[in-house]
């Protein structure tokens, strides 16, 4: 589902909300979520899930195509655990 989608259902599951108030909810949720974890803490959001950052060292890596030797940057990568209620959900225990 894109993020138009869910703006679209959030607009017609809240009667009261407009377009525009269900558009400003969801960006102002995503943005809480991104800004979290810029500043390296997770979000967690019960019967859903946890958002976390995981921390990726330097490796060494070659290029497949020249087998030329790199050396990879370090790097911060957003990860997602879901929760028990989200898996129950999905697998319809």
């Amino acid at each position: 589902m894109i993020k138009s989608k869910v703006i679209l259902k959030l607009a017609e599951k809240a009667k009261k909300f407009s377009l525009d108030d269900a558009d400003l909810t969801v960006e102002i949720i995503l943005d809480t979520i991104a800004q979290a974890l810029s500043e390296g803490r997770s979000v967690e959001i019960r019967g859903f899930g946890r958002f976390s950052v995981r921390h990726h060292p330097p490796r060494n890596a070659r290029n497949p195509k020249t087998g030329e030797r790199l050396i990879t940057l370090d790097k911060y990568l957003p990860y997602f655990k879901s929760g028990k209620g989200l898996r129950d959900r999905i697998n319809k225990t």
